[in-house]
This record gives structure tokens, sequence and C-alpha cells, in this order.
């Protein structure tokens, strides 16, 4: 299913949420190549790129304070003991009509609402035993250390988000990217 570019709110931008383990980041490119007028945004992260996961600019904490203090990012925010960004120029792209995914963090949705009109909020879920699995086949951490991330892994939202889609991230990619599709289709995204 792809997106039809007429029938669609120019300008806005998506907010990808969901437990560590759900697939935001394998939902996130198979949402652009599926609907290629999509665009990921490249978050800037306190940790080493080297690190893997996602594609994202690595750069220090004094580097991130830098920038900040600049007016470099259009949002950021602390997570898991890092600083996240998402650069200014997303504010360019949204501007010139872009629809924009960006991964967030729960925390920074009612910041990023109310900076972004329109702003969707894309909470994606998925049953324990999946995330565990998922995470174990990552390799980045122990058994321990995924049992400690499941236990403390909370899935709600912040209350008074105006515009959110669940989806369940528990079969095949491919259902889940032609339910999100759906979904944005009749939020006009």
């Amino acid at each position: 299913m792809t997106g039809d570019r007429g029938s669609m709110t120019a300008g806005a931008l998506v907010g990808v949420v969901g437990p560590s383990g759900v697939g935001k980041d394998s939902v996130m490119q198979a949402l652009v190549a599926a609907r290629p007028d999509l665009h990921l945004v490249r978050r800037v992260i306190t940790r080493p790129e080297t690190a893997g996961g996602e594609v994202f600019e690595g750069v220090s904490e004094a580097e991130f304070a830098r920038r900040r203090a600049a007016g470099e990012f259009a949002l950021c925010w602390p997570a898991h003991g890092l600083q996240y960004g998402a650069p200014a120029t997303l504010r360019g792209q949204l501007a010139a009509g872009q629809t924009c995914l960006v991964n967030l963090s729960r925390a920074a949705l009612a910041e990023a609402e109310r900076l972004f009109d329109p702003f969707l909020t894309l909470h994606l879920t998925a049953p324990v035993a999946v995330l565990a699995e998922r995470l174990a086949a990552r390799g980045r951490e122990d058994a321990n250390a995924i049992a400690a991330r499941l236990a403390r892994a909370d899935t709600s939202l912040p209350a008074g988000l105006s515009r959110v889609v669940e989806v369940a991230n528990d079969g095949p990619l491919e259902a889940t990217v032609a339910r999100v599709l759906a979904a944005f289709q009749a939020e006009r995204i």
C-alpha cells in the first residue's frame, strides 16, 4: 500500500514511540521504503556511533551541550542516561511540506506536540515475549540486563496527547507497515 500525496497533510511530524525491542527503527525504515515521501529524522545522541542500532550522529556530552546552546536542535530530551536531539533542520523540512518520522522518548511527546503542528504519535506495541526475543537477537545486553529492561518497561503514554495511533508490531513487518499506512491515511498523514 502506498500513500497518495494529494490526500495528506503536508509538513506533519510523526513521533514514533514504544518499548525497547518493539522494532521502531525497522518499522520506520520500512515505512520510508513504502512511502518515499516520508523522511527519517537522523537523531544526534551522546553515545558512540559504533554502539550500533539506528543510524544516528554520535557526539560527546560537551558537543551536545554546545549545539543545544547554539539552538541547533528543534527538540531535545534526556533518556537512559543519554541526551537525544532532533536537528533544527527539521523545521525547514516541515515548512517545505515534508512529512518526517522521528524516534522519540515518551517523555518528549508533550513538548513535541506543543512545538509542532500537525503532530501525530505513533505508538508501537508488542507482547513482552516478543520484546524479549528481539532484545536477545540484538546481542547488546545479556539475559539479566534484558530482564531488567523489560521489568521497568512502561508502555503508557503521557495524558493529554491529542493524536495517537497505536499499532501492534507483533508479527510480520509487512503487516505492521500495512496497518500503519492505513492509520496514516485515516489521519491524513
